[in-house]
Order: C-alpha cells, then sequence, then structure tokens
C-alpha cells in the first residue's frame, strides 16, 4: 500500500501542477475589460430585453458550434416569452427521442420539456469540425471563466458581491481579437487574443461581425454590443436563479440584524436590575 501510494501521490501532484501551467504562464495578457452589468452587485436584476438579444446572437451566431445542454426550452419563459413563443421556437429544433415499439430511436420536434440540442453528436465529432479543438459548452462557461483579480481587489469583491468576472472574460474575449504584435508567432490555424487565458492564440476565429445579427428594438448591431448581450445571455444561462439568491441573501442580512439588535435588547432589559 505505501508503495502505491508513493507512486500515486507524485502523479497527482504532476497532474495539478500541470492543470494550473497555463494561467502560471502569465495569461491572459490584458486583464479582462470591467463593463455596468445591470445584474451587478448586491440588488443587481437581469436586463430581460437584453437577455432576448443575446438568445438572438447565440441562435444565429453560436450555436453552429456551441452547445447548451443544461437550458430547456421552457426556461426561456423567464426571458419575457410567452408559451407559444416558445413552442414555435423549440419546434424549430430535432431531438434525439426513443426507443420506439421497435427499439429504434427516432428523431422529432423539440417541445419546450425538452433542452437545446448539441449541434454535434459527440465531442469527437464536435473536435473534428473545429480544428482539433470541441469548443466548450456554454451553459455554465460565464461562471466557469473566473480570471482571478489578486490582492487587495478580491477582499473588496467580497463586500461587493462581485460576479461579473465571467461574463467581462467572456466579452474581452470576443471583442480583443488582434493582430499579433512584431515578433509573436502563434501557431497555424489559430487566432492571437491577448485576453485568452489559456495561452497567446485560440483555435476560434473571431465569431462576431458588425450587423451579422438583425435586432428588432432598435440596439446598435455591432460586435461590441453582440458580445455584451450573448455574455449577459451566458451568465442567466448559468445562474437563472441569481435574483431570488440576492433576494434571499438580502432577507436572511436584514433578519440576522433584526435578531442581533432584539438579542442584546432583550440581555439589557434582563441585566439591568442585576448587581455585577
Amino acid at each position: 500500500m505505501k508503495k502505491l501510494l508513493a507512486s500515486i501521490v507524485p502523479l497527482a501532484m504532476a497532474a495539478v501542477i500541470g492543470a494550473g501551467s497555463a494561467f502560471a504562464a502569465g495569461y491572459p495578457i490584458n486583464k479582462p475589460r470591467e463593463l455596468d452589468w445591470s445584474f451587478a452587485g448586491m440588488f443587481g436584476t437581469y436586463d430581460k430585453a437584453q437577455l432576448q438579444r443575446g438568445l438572438k446572437v447565440y441562435i444565429e451566431s453560436c450555436a453552429a458550434c456551441h452547445s447548451l445542454d443544461l437550458v430547456a426550452f421552457r426556461t426561456l419563459e423567464d426571458l419575457g416569452y410567452s408559451e407559444d413563443q416558445i413552442k414555435a421556437l423549440a419546434a424549430e429544433y430535432e431531438v434525439e427521442d426513443g426507443p420506439d415499439d421497435a427499439g429504434d430511436m427516432f428523431t422529432r420536434a423539440a417541445i419546450p420539456a425538452d433542452y437545446f440540442p448539441s449541434p454535434f453528436p459527440n465531442p469527437q465529432a464536435a473536435a473534428a469540425s473545429n480544428n482539433g479543438a470541441a469548443p466548450p459548452d456554454f451553459s455554465l462557461l460565464a461562471k466557469a471563466r473566473y480570471v482571478e483579480r489578486g490582492f487587495p481587489q478580491f477582499i473588496f469583491d467580497i463586500f461587493t458581491a462581485y460576479n461579473e468576472s465571467g461574463p467581462n472574460y467572456i466579452y474581452s474575449l470576443l471583442t480583443g481579437y488582434e493582430e499579433p504584435p512584431a515578433g509573436k508567432e502563434v501557431a497555424e490555424g489559430t487566432y492571437y487574443n491577448p485576453y485568452y487565458i489559456g495561452g497567446v492564440s485560440l483555435a476560434m476565429a473571431p465569431p462576431l461581425f458588425d450587423e451579422m445579427v438583425t435586432y428588432d428594438d432598435g440596439s446598435p448591431e455591432t460586435v461590441s454590443q453582440y458580445a455584451q448581450d450573448v455574455s449577459a445571455f451566458m451568465m442567466w444561462a448559468a445562474e437563472p436563479h441569481m435574483e431570488e439568491r440576492k433576494q434571499t441573501g438580502f432577507m436572511v442580512i436584514m433578519f440576522l440584524l433584526i435578531f442581533t439588535a432584539l438579542l442584546y435588547l432583550t440581555k439589557k432589559a434582563v441585566f439591568a436590575s442585576k448587581e455585577h
């Protein structure tokens, strides 16, 4: 047993060190830009109009490569869509179902209870279609892509309820593509982006261009606006109950403050006539 542990521990430590090597290399080169999000702070809420625009950007620009496996069509009701609108949107997708009476799987039009289907049948097919790198699922990406802000900023983040690192990073990445500076070499088939957390370049080509998605509410049809909207949508996808969580947390804090005050007043009343 001791020999087995002696052989496993170094391997485990090497794996941990290897997993953090990209961060130790000093990436991202540029810190993510910080935007003014509607959902920031203790009392922040989602902007439903922005989330609807972000969903449109996802469908028309991102869904061809990126899945949204953990989001059901029915949850789009939280974005302000009606039941008929959700049914119509779901019907545009096909999902695998079954088995039927003959034991075979079959495809059918999606219904509101279904989840957004993946554009690829498996991760291997996704990687083969994208220069060997499978596009990540969008469901939790806004929470998974966290960039450390360092000391002492992270101390203040505790008190300001900072929760926007993921959206800031995604927005910065989508708008941060540029030509590599002189003397900087990037691998063939990759694209330089100083905001990328995994290295100097990434396999994903710039996905957004001006006027590629038409907005019905008159919002600017620019890369910056598209990136901001889809980043907000991804934040909602990762934490759809954020507003309820903040409301509950505020009520708990208020209860604790009132309870503490009552305990103090009770203690004063009980021991006021006691000799010490």
